[in-house]
Order: structure tokens, then C-alpha cells, then sequence
């Protein structure tokens, strides 16, 4: 199937055209044509499969032949609601490029900066607009957010708004549109609570779903690193600085340990920088784009944060704590690999994380190499016995690279942090 054989207006084809779409992504396939006859929608993917293209173009086919070249005030007819600034940017990106040649307008709302540019364009009107919940429900409360015009409603990233706790938000967003409305709800899970938001809001929905979230790409190379809870940070110096890697996407559980993380490279002269929720959003963007321009070498997210991130060529993914929710490792390595391109997902295991990584081997049926080669291994002799994998990998070697072996002598397992 191509583009061209999905009957969209001609401007949207040459737009999709000229940033090489030729061939629509499975969830494009899928959800386009759905949501092109108006059905409410629940779409099933991760980043990095053509999501975002999937609502924006059948929707800006739709306004373009409600609007047209018409000179009429503005309303807002299609509202897109996505957890974060970095992803409202992304979208609103998005819509412009598909919809360069229509005579449409969007507006990407956030909190964290200042109200004033974001009302003076509303007060102009726009047909498009991409919002946060907070600052959604803020200026709908001031009285510039006008929703009873509205054809379709997206919710972008479900489970990240849950996660964040958008879901009342959310609820009340909701209630501020008309019953008539288009409803698409995309979610890289589809834990129970998702599932029951999609029955309070959708009507008759189909569902589309590509790239299950047991799968991790194939072209994604996998290693696991069983090691002590308090030599992490020595491993991650050792594997940077040996390997020489660049372009690092780190993922820590909390917010501290990835501000610790960022401490302790940066005293060993490693440029890396936290992004996290306690990080203003124009902080959190200069940093993306710091990682984006390589002028950061290491980015430490949470997994909240990085949900922003949408880089293509990603060559290391690093999880220097393992998720508790497998489908998250899921998530979290789907950030390399992408485009075509190869990747490596490299992940710590301490004693105390054994239990994940054994529900993430359930989950994900894939026969992850471990490298036990290293200089900070599980202590000998601990309460736990290491895991039948390790002992059955206990041969090979290599670190990031397999042909590199490490040196286990006590000038190496020397701390530097």
C-alpha cells in the first residue's frame, strides 16, 4: 500500500510526499482509513511507529474539507491532549508539516512559560490545538478555550497520563466537549485502567494494534550486566569510557538517582545532563535539544520524561534501573533501534531487581546475552545464588562491544564517584 492509494486530498499528499513518506507505516495502514469514516478509535503503539501520523493526517483531511479556503473565524475542531511539552511540540510539529498546504492553523499550548503568546493566538482562533491538560483546563477557565465546535478529540499517550496523574484532568476535559465528537485514544499499554477510560468516553471503537508490547525490535541487540546495587555507577563509567560510547539514553527509577547519575559522570568528565519532572519545561527542552545537537554525550531520564524523546538514530539505550513493570523495558528499548537502525539495550541487574528481570524474560521470550565479563560482579557467596542465565552465559565475554574484554585488576574496580 502507498500513501497515494489512501485517498487523501492532494495537498496532504504532496506534503507527506516531500518528507519521503511513500509507504504508510501498520498502524498508518490501520488506523488512517478508520478514522478517515469517523469511527472512535483505540490504537495500541509504541514510539517510534508512525503514531502521530496515523490521527494528524486523516485529521487534517477531514478539517480541510470542513474549512477549505474559508475566511470564516477560527474554531477549534480538533483538540489533541499529550502528557508533556515535548511531546505537544513534537505533535505540533507534526501537523504543520502534514498540513503546510491546507489553510489550517494549530497552536501548542503548555504550562511553564508565560500565557500571553499562547491567548493572544488563541483569541485570533485556530482549527488545531495541542495542549496540556493543566494549562488546557487553565485557560479554558479563563474563558479562551472555546471546545463546543469540536470534531475529533485526541488523547495522546494514555498510559503516560495516567501515570502522571492526568486521569481526573483528563475526565474533565472531556466533559468540556460535545458528544458528537470524533474520540482517538492511543496508549503504548493497554493496562485495565486504560482500557476502562476507553469504555467511559469511546463509542464503538475499534481497535488497531501493531508492534505488541511483549515484542522488542529485532534489530535491537541485548545484553544483560549482573551486577552489585552499589558498583552501577562504576559499570556505567567503565562501559562509557572503555567503549567509548556517545549518544547514551540512561533511564533511572527515580528522579534523585538520575540527578546522582548526572554527579557522578560529570566529576569524571563525562558531559551528561537529567531530564525528569522537577525540571522547568524550558529547562527539560534545552537539555533535549543539548542531547539532540550532541552536545551531550549521556541523557538520564525517568521514564516519564523520556516519553518526549523522539530521536531517530539512537545507538545505546541503558537501563541503569530496571523497570518494575515489564512492558517498560519494552518501551524503554524501542528507543534505539528505530528507523532502520541498529541498537543496543544494555541492563543492570542488581540482586534485589533478579525478580524484573525474570518477569521481563517472561514477557519478552527473547534469550538476552550476559555478559559476565566485567569488574563488578554479584559478590560470590551472596544470599541469592545468581541466576541460571548468568551461569549458563558465564563464557562469554565483551562489553558494550563483544570483542572488548574488561580488566578486573584493582586499579579498575577502583570507585570514581
Amino acid at each position: 500500500m502507498l500513501f497515494e492509494d489512501l485517498s487523501l486530498s492532494k495537498s496532504i499528499q504532496k506534503a507527506v510526499f516531500e518528507l519521503g513518506y511513500l509507504e504508510p507505516t501498520p498502524i498508518q495502514q490501520q488506523a488512517i482509513p478508520l478514522v478517515l469514516e469517523g469511527r472512535d478509535l483505540i490504537g495500541c503503539a509504541q514510539t517510534g511507529t508512525g503514531k502521530t501520523a496515523a490521527f494528524a493526517i486523516p485529521i487534517i483531511h477531514q478539517l480541510h474539507r470542513i474549512v477549505g479556503s474559508s475566511k470564516k473565524a477560527k474554531v477549534i475542531r480538533c483538540l489533541v491532549v499529550t502528557p508533556t511539552r515535548e511531546l505537544a511540540v513534537q505533535i505540533g510539529q507534526n501537523f504543520d508539516q502534514y498540513g503546510k498546504y491546507t489553510n489550517l492553523t494549530q497552536l501548542t499550548i503548555f504550562g511553564g512559560v508565560s500565557q500571553v503568546p499562547q491567548v493572544d493566538t488563541l483569541k485570533k482562533g485556530v482549527d488545531i490545538l495541542i495542549a496540556t491538560p493543566g494549562r488546557l483546563l487553565d485557560l479554558h477557565k479563563q474563558g479562551f478555550i472555546d471546545l463546543d465546535h469540536l470534531h475529533a478529540l485526541v488523547l495522546d499517550e494514555a498510559d503516560q497520563m495516567l501515570d502522571m496523574g492526568f486521569v481526573n484532568d483528563v475526565k474533565k476535559i472531556v466533559k468540556l466537549t460535545p458528544n458528537n465528537r470524533q474520540t482517538l485514544l492511543f496508549s503504548a499499554t493497554m493496562p485495565i485502567a486504560i482500557r476502562e477510560l476507553a469504555e467511559m468516553f469511546l463509542k464503538n471503537p475499534a481497535t488497531v494494534s501493531v508492534s505488541p508490547v511483549s515484542s522488542t525490535a529485532e534489530n535491537v541487540e541485548q545484553k544483560v550486566y549482573f551486577v552489585e546495587k552499589t558498583e552501577k555507577r562504576n559499570l556505567l563509567y567503565h562501559l562509557i569510557k572503555n567503549d567509548n560510547l556517545s549518544d547514551v539514553l540512561v533511564f533511572s527509577r527515580t528522579k534523585h538517582g538520575a540527578d546522582n547519575v548526572v554527579k557522578a559522570l560529570r566529576k569524571n568528565g563525562i558531559a551528561a545532563e537529567a531530564i525528569h519532572g522537577d525540571k522547568s519545561q524550558n529547562a527539560r527542552q534545552r537539555v533535549l535539544d543539548a542531547f539532540k545537537n550532541k552536545e551531550v554525550g549521556v541523557l538520564v531520564a525517568t521514564d516519564i520524561a523520556a516519553r518526549g524523546i523522539d530521536i531517530d538514530q539512537l545507538p545505546f539505550v541503558i537501563n541503569f534501573d530496571l523497570p518494575n513493570i515489564p512492558e517498560t523495558y519494552v518501551n524503554r528499548i524501542g528507543r534505539t533501534g528505530r528507523a532502520g537502525n541498529g541498537g543496543i539495550a544494555i541492563s543492570f541487574c542488581s540482586k534485589d531487581e533478579h525478580p524484573y528481570w525474570k518477569d521481563i524474560q517472561k514477557l519478552i521470550k527473547v534469550d538476552v546475552e550476559t555478559v559476565s565479563n566485567h569488574p563488578y560482579p554479584w559478590h560470590s557467596g551472596s544470599p541469592e545464588t545468581a541466576p541460571a542465565a548468568a551461569a549458563n552465559n558465564s563464557n562469554r565475554s565483551g562489553g558494550a562491544h563483544k570483542s572488548r574484554k574488561s580488566n578486573t585488576s584493582k586499579q579498575n574496580k577502583k570507585r570514581w564517584y
